[in-house]
């Protein structure tokens, strides 16, 4: 009896403790699929956003910070807490859940810069302690309640630039203690600016609104360009404000009457002007019938156009000329002979053309022939800005890229000095219209050109630690010296452009990746270097330089696959590019890493290591074994096409 009783509390103990296991087990695996308390509140956060694949590796199965490491893509982590999000260029849009991310302990800094979120700005006051909110180049829009900021007294930096944000600034952020960096600059704000008080204030930026009154002292000592394209503003650093006299309905009517007239003489005036234009337009066009276009009387013609719109007048070249005092060229190269911008201004010069940024020029100045390239949409730049960054792009020095001999800075234009190239552009050399004198490019100056580009782009990725460290890669700006060495020119300028006009213009905001994910990545310009390859192999220009953005349909790669899937390969090429006899193995071989450096994945491209190493490896003879003693089938893989065959006559 004694024995079976101790043998039923035995049974008894082991079930207890098979059940505590049980319970243990089931604890631990629903506290391990819940998550943490922070990896809940950032995927609530997720949940409310619309194109959010850019942030698809955010997941219960790994913690979101491991002391200052972030396992999830734009987390910022500091002492293993959640110290911020950096979600930028991304195409992110919907809803911002605020609430998801106040309960973050450690929660101080939001960046959502260059993303596609819209409507009213969201009540960032829930997230008090932040100490920096980036929303930069988005599409809020809307009046900004006075008090949006009120009690957020660790925020140093605001920026709200590029948006369509209307109505006054609000009152409430001039009374934040710790404010140091504000961007306002490129929205639709009316009214006075508020009268900031904060003594660390380094930087604010108002530019292009619709701002009136005076300039608060606080921000005197702030450049002109913070408070550029306000027409209503006034006081250091700008114009002195100008009362306006008291207004009487005598006073009004008489106005009225004066501008009325004023109107009138205007219109009249306008008239007169035009008829003259056009009578001159007709009498310059007959006489260019009659005279070359090179002649010397034409190209002092076209430098005193430009020296009007640069200068605001023709300087005169006899010794009664009015001395004016033209502003100073900076030069950043020692081994070129140094003048000054009058000299510049009074040189004989022609018309280079005029491209998506500017206009350039040819200059001969003491015997020396330069080129001048003026910028029209670098006018948000800040004066040291653009000094300090032209003079890190005076410091590179390589045998592929066109010096920058010399700058001018101006607030409202630019230019930039280079020596000249003597053969021209390669675009000129595929797509221009050849006499029956001069050929097309061979194959072996092409091989030529595509290995300099190749080095010049990889001395900017070891040199320049940016994104996209070229940025505007084509065949336009891939100049030719006299022994066709190819010098790459409008490089790192992408940092200097305005935001919408580089969304617009450059190369690198036509790639795949910004088309899908709105940035770029550091194999954007390897996938224009692979249109650049098939374009010279080719001789097609390609429609996407044309396109305001990625065109699937109108990609020189897409063209190229298909062709290739269609066993039409010996069509591809350049029918004018010449001594390719012994080197269509070499030839394929180009064709086939062209294709990859254009894939649509950036991943998935060769990085710049592997497109040096596989272009030096060709030599422009023939390789035998590429073709294989029998037949001539040959493998290419790229765009994210599966493998295929194709042939090609030898």
């Amino acid at each position: 009896m004694v024995m079976a009783a101790h043998v039923a509390m035995l049974a008894r103990a082991s079930t207890s403790s098979l059940v505590l296991l049980i319970l243990a087990f089931v604890l631990s695996t629903v506290v391990t699929s819940s998550g943490s308390p922070d990896s809940d509140a950032l995927l609530k956060f997720k949940e409310q956003l619309v194109n959010n694949e850019a942030i698809s590796n955010w997941n219960l199965s790994v913690n979101p910070c491991e002391r200052e490491r972030s396992n999830w893509v734009g987390v910022l982590c500091f002492n293993g807490g959640i110290w911020g999000l950096q979600l930028e260029h991304m195409g992110l849009a919907g809803n911002i859940d605020l609430d998801a991310l106040a309960p973050l302990p450690s929660f101080r800094t939001l960046s959502l810069m260059d993303n596609n979120f819209d409507g009213p700005l969201p009540d960032f006051k829930k997230l008090g302690k932040l100490k920096a909110l980036y929303l930069s180049n988005n599409r809020f829009s809307g009046d900004i309640p006075d008090k949006a900021f009120e009690g957020m007294g660790s925020l140093k930096r605001l920026f709200l630039a590029n948006n369509l944000l209307t109505g006054k600034i609000p009152s409430s952020l001039a009374t934040l203690p710790k404010l140091t960096e504000l961007k306002l600059d490129g929205n639709q704000f009316e009214g006075q600016i508020p009268n900031f008080q904060q003594k660390g204030m380094k930087t604010a930026n108002v530019a292009n609104n619709e701002l009136e009154g005076p300039i608060p002292e606080a921000l005197s000592r702030l450049t002109p360009n913070s408070f550029a394209g306000n027409k209503g503003l006034c006081g250091p650093p700008l114009g002195p404000c100008i009362p306006s006299p008291p207004s009487t309905p005598e006073a009004h009517g008489k106005k009225f009457s004066i501008l009325y007239i004023v109107i009138i003489i205007l219109i009249v005036l306008l008239l007169l002007a035009a008829i003259a234009f056009a009578f001159l337009l007709f009498s310059r066009n007959k006489r260019r019938t009659q005279r070359s276009a090179s002649s010397p009387e034409n190209s002092n013609r076209m430098m005193s156009s430009y020296c009007r719109d640069v200068h605001g007048e023709m300087p005169e070249t006899n010794s009664r000329s009015r001395k004016t005092d033209p502003g100073k060229l900076s030069f950043l190269k020692d081994d070129i002979e140094k003048f000054d911008l009058q000299d510049l201004l009074r040189a004989s010069a022609e018309v280079l053309g005029s491209g998506t940024f500017g206009s350039s020029y040819k200059a001969v100045v003491g015997g020396q022939p330069v080129v001048v390239k003026r910028y029209r949409h670098m006018n948000n730049v800040e004066r040291e800005e653009f000094h300090e960054h032209m003079r890190r792009i005076g410091r590179l020095k390589h045998e592929n890229l066109l010096p920058l001999a010399a700058y001018y800075y101006r607030r409202d234009e630019k230019l930039l000095v280079t020596e000249f190239a003597e053969n021209g552009s390669l675009a000129s050399h595929l797509h221009g219209n050849h006499s029956l004198e001069e050929e097309g490019l061979d194959w072996h100056i092409r091989l030529k050109i595509i290995k300099g580009v190749a080095r010049g782009l990889a001395f900017l990725y070891n040199h320049l630690p940016i994104i996209a460290p070229h940025g505007h890669l084509k065949s336009s700006n891939v100049l030719l010296d006299e022994s066709f060495e190819p010098l790459l020119t409008d490089y790192a300028l992408r940092p200097l452009i305005n935001p919408e006009h580089a969304h617009m213009f450059m190369m690198a905001y036509k790639s795949p990746e910004y088309a899908q994910h709105g940035r770029s990545s550091n194999k954007t310009d390897i996938w224009s270097f692979g249109i650049l390859i098939l374009e010279i192999l080719t001789g097609k220009f390609p429609e996407n330089y044309l396109t305001p953005g990625y065109n699937s349909d109108a990609d020189l790669a897409t063209w190229v696959n298909n062709m290739v899937k269609e066993k039409r390969t010996s069509e591809v090429f350049d029918k004018e590019m010449l001594g390719t006899k012994n080197s269509k193995g070499e030839m394929i071989k180009l064709l086939k890493i062209g294709l990859s450096c254009c894939e649509k994945e950036f991943e998935s491209r060769l990085d710049i290591k592997e497109v040096i190493d596989k272009i030096e490896e060709l030599k422009g003879d023939d390789d035998e074994d590429f073709y294989g003693s029998e037949g001539n089938a040959y493998s290419v893989r790229g765009n994210n096409q599966e493998g295929f065959s194709f042939s090609m006559d030898r």
